[in-house]
């Protein structure tokens, strides 16, 4: 009796807590050549870092520059304040 394979499902990490987890469970902020924004899709061009749904991740990421670090760059004022809305959007929605 043959068994189906199961369906390989990649795993990526949480920058702040290292959390391991599946990629559609993880948010992904990426760098492109237009600034650093959040990527739904997963599947945008460009340097990525993997965020849990956790607020306190969010905050110590965009806080402390691991966020920056992570991508490479340097965060603006402008992409700070888009990724403390978003984080407070992903904490509303649980």
């Amino acid at each position: 009796m043959m068994t189906k394979a199961r369906k390989h499902i990649p795993q990526r990490t949480c920058i702040i807590c290292r959390r391991t987890a599946g990629k559609r469970e993880l948010q992904r902020i990426v760098r492109t050549p237009t600034g650093v924004r959040y990527d739904p899709t997963g599947k945008l061009p460009g340097r990525g870092a993997y965020l849990c749904d956790s607020p306190l991740c969010w905050q110590a990421a965009i806080e402390r520059g691991a966020l920056a670090r992570a991508l490479k760059t340097s965060l603006s004022d402008e992409e700070r304040a888009a990724l403390r809305s978003l984080a407070a959007k992903i904490a509303e929605d649980g």
